[in-house]
Order: structure tokens, then C-alpha cells, then sequence
């Protein structure tokens, strides 16, 4: 039987969902199926390189309104070991990336100063806040702070898959964001973002880029997924993600239900069929309690819900 507190709690994160969905999913979001379309193939200018901006009619739907996440797994940055291994090709993906994300999206985007990712300027916090987590549910990479958006590069990255990758997720989620998500709508958003890091930090995954980092992150790691075990009886993903941490849901409905609560509790989260994960930041939690906190209470809601 659900409470009234319950059910005041469960009411306020199904608005907070809303507010994040473009309008045409407000009402729908819980009948959109991760069914993908298929990929669009790539197309070329008289000059034999790629024509961006003339590939895509239509997106999937967006992986935040329960859509099919752009890749199976997660696209990661490349590591400083990589890039030094090969800094000619390394700047070859960096230019196309740079140049497929203007013509796609009409951003203005360039080299980050930060190895193996490249600096996309929002016209504003909100506007890269919104699109870091549409992004990072799509299974690519992306950070935010402030006005900046960084999505991944590396020298291993290729034309028709990874730079195709991280040039398509930013192309979809800009689209939602600019065509559909009313300026009205953005500023409730805005409103709601404010809400959400008054009542917690934000929580991005944290990569390890070194081995101090790396020894941390594994023995953080553990701490959380142990804690998230014990709150929920949900049992921990074996399979290790630099940065993140995966608990195995019951189902995919689940796990999409589970991801997007948590990131309207202002924690970054992902899924990989059933497998829901988590960011691991020694930064902003460094005990590594918030996280499980916030995935028990999310958790409990869920199940108040009739969804585990």
C-alpha cells in the first residue's frame, strides 16, 4: 500500500521527468519502445569528405524518453598513453569530429584543452547541462561545467563508427533540444537544474588518467556497488567501466526507468540493456555514499511504482 508521503515523492519525480522531456513525450514516455531505426549511412561532398549535415531526415527517439542508446556500450575519451602513441591521426579525429559537429549541429566547438576530448560552447549552463545527460544515455561520453560541453576523441577512432558515434549523439540531442524543447519549457528546466544541485551535487563519472587515480576509482568502486547491493538486493555488474559502476535491473523497462530518475536526482546515469550505471567521482562523492543514497531511494520509489 503506498503512503501519501509515497505518493507526494513518486508525483514530484514523475514531474521533474516531464520537465526534462521534450513535449511530445511528456504524456508518452513510459510507451516509447528501444527500438532502433536502423543507421543512416554516410554520404559525401565533391570533396570526398563526409557531408555531416546531410545524412540524417529523422532520430531515433531520445534514450532519455526510454529510446534505444545510440551505441551497446559506453564511448570513452582515449587515454594520454593513446593519444602519445599516435598525436598526427589523434589530431586528424579531433579536426573531423570538430568539423562534423558544425556542420551538424551548428555548434561552436574546438579542440579541449583536456586530452581526448573536444570543447563544445553552449549559448548557455542549462543548454550543456541538458545535453551532457541526453549524450551520456546515448552510452558516449560527455562532461559539463558552465556554459561548456566536452564530448570524447581519439587517434582510434574511425570515420563510419566512433567519430560517426559522438558527431550523430550530438547532431540528435541538439535537434531535440533546439526544435523541440520550447524556450519556455528550457527556463523551467533551468529552474529545475537549480532545484536539483541545491539538494545534491552534481555527480559525473570521474576517469581515471593515471594509476593513483586508477587504484582509487577500483577501490571506490567497490564501496559503492557493495552499498547498492546491501539497500537494494540488486546485484552489481562484474564487468568493469572506467568511471562507472553497473547494477543489474530486472528488465529493460526498468533499467530505463531507474536511469532517468537518476538523473533528474542530479546523478549522470546510463544503461546497457538491463544494466543501469552510475558515475564513480572521488570529487563530489567521495565516501562514495550520495550515490548509493540516491539509487536506494530511486530504488524504492521504483518499486512503490510497480516497476520492479
Amino acid at each position: 500500500m503506498m503512503t501519501l508521503e509515497e505518493r507526494r515523492e513518486l508525483h514530484a519525480l514523475e514531474q521533474r521527468i516531464r520537465t526534462i522531456l521534450p513535449k511530445e513525450y511528456q504524456d508518452s514516455y513510459l510507451d516509447v519502445e528501444p527500438v532502433s531505426m536502423g543507421s543512416a549511412g554516410l554520404k559525401f561532398g565533391s570533396d570526398g569528405r563526409v557531408a555531416w549535415d546531410d545524412i540524417w531526415g529523422s532520430f531515433c527517439d531520445l534514450a532519455m524518453a526510454g529510446g534505444p542508446p545510440h551505441k551497446g556500450e559506453l564511448l570513452l575519451p582515449a587515454s594520454q598513453e593513446e593519444i602519445d602513441a599516435d598525436p598526427k591521426r589523434y589530431g586528424e579525429v579531433v579536426d573531423e569530429i570538430c568539423r562534423g559537429i558544425k556542420m551538424a549541429a551548428g555548434l561552436t566547438v574546438r579542440p579541449s584543452p583536456v586530452p581526448g576530448w573536444v570543447r563544445v560552447n553552449c549559448d548557455s549552463a542549462v543548454t550543456a547541462g541538458w545535453l551532457a545527460r541526453a549524450i551520456v544515455m546515448e552510452n558516449v561520453s560527455a562532461r559539463c561545467e558552465g556554459t561548456v560541453l566536452e564530448l570524447p576523441a581519439g587517434p582510434g577512432f574511425r570515420v563510419e563508427k566512433e567519430i560517426k558515434n559522438v558527431i550523430t549523439s550530438i547532431a540528435k540531442t541538439s535537434h531535440y533540444w533546439q526544435d523541440h524543447v520550447w524556450t519556455s519549457q528550457q527556463k523551467v528546466i533551468e529552474a529545475l537544474f537549480a532545484t536539483i544541485a541545491s539538494e545534491s551535487p552534481l555527480i559525473q563519472p570521474a576517469l581515471a588518467s593515471h594509476a593513483a587515480a586508477a587504484d582509487l576509482h577500483h577501490s571506490l568502486s567497490g564501496k559503492i556497488s557493495e552499498k547498492i547491493l546491501e539497500a537494494t538486493g540488486l546485484m552489481p555488474w562484474q564487468v568493469p567501466r572506467d568511471g562507472w559502476v553497473g547494477t543489474v535491473c530486472p528488465s529493460v523497462k526498468a533499467a530505463i526507468w531507474m536511469m532517468r530518475a537518476l538523473v533528474v536526482k542530479n546523478v549522470f546515469a546510463r544503461r546497457e540493456g538491463t544494466v543501469v550505471f552510475v558515475p564513480v567521482n572521488p570529487t563530489t562523492d567521495p565516501s562514495g555514499d550520495l550515490v548509493p543514497r540516491v539509487f536506494s531511494r530511486v530504488h524504492r520509489l521504483a518499486r512503490v511504482a510497480g516497476v520492479l
